[in-house]
């Protein structure tokens, strides 16, 4: 039996991030939930640091998403206590399988912090549904202006393209280098 190798330190590689903004609030209907599917969104109230980075792995393991884990945890407990961020859990037949980070603190703007689902679920079409939720509970706090929400080369190949069907226009590229563990 094989098991998968270990990280063998890191490599640089080169990154594009990009930012995006939505200018005004979604018309329409929201994108309508698959048919059938078993699922639902919960707010996690002052949820408990493990618990977002849990929700952090499931989505961002695959993308390299790492950041956060460096952060103090009590730095990071404050953020998700505050009253203007929000965590939603997309729930799938009953397990913790996405999630939603919105942050009102900068005024007029609600920032769509995190977004994504468990990549077991990447072929369930569940990613409009769900940004059309997180789009339009983002513009209901009274004073919203804007929604900004960035993704980088490194995330999944449709996160760019779905982000702009949904009203998010590109503002802002920057390349850097990120350094992601190699393997063997």
């Amino acid at each position: 039996m094989t098991t998968p190798a270990e990280p063998a330190g890191t490599e640089p590689v080169e990154v594009v991030v990009t930012y995006l903004e939505m200018a005004h609030r979604p018309e329409g209907p929201a994108p309508p939930l698959p048919s059938g599917a078993p699922v639902s969104l919960m707010r996690a109230v002052r949820p408990p640091v493990r618990y977002f980075l849990y929700l952090y792995d499931l989505v961002g393991e695959a993308y390299h998403w790492t950041d956060r884990h460096a952060d103090d945890r009590a730095a990071l407990q404050e953020v998700l206590d505050d009253d203007d961020v929000s965590l939603f859990s997309m729930i799938w037949d009953g397990w913790p399988a996405g999630l939603v980070l919105l942050d009102w603190r900068e005024e007029g703007v609600c920032d769509l912090s995190y977004f994504g689902i468990a990549e077991r679920l990447h072929e369930r079409r569940l990613g409009r549904w769900l940004l059309g939720a997180a789009t339009r509970m983002g513009w209901e706090r009274e004073g919203v202006r804007r929604m900004t929400v960035n993704t980088c080369s490194l995330d999944h190949p449709r996160a760019l393209p779905m982000y702009q069907r949904a009203g998010f226009e590109p503002v802002r590229r920057v390349e850097t280098l990120r350094e992601i563990p190699r393997r063997d």
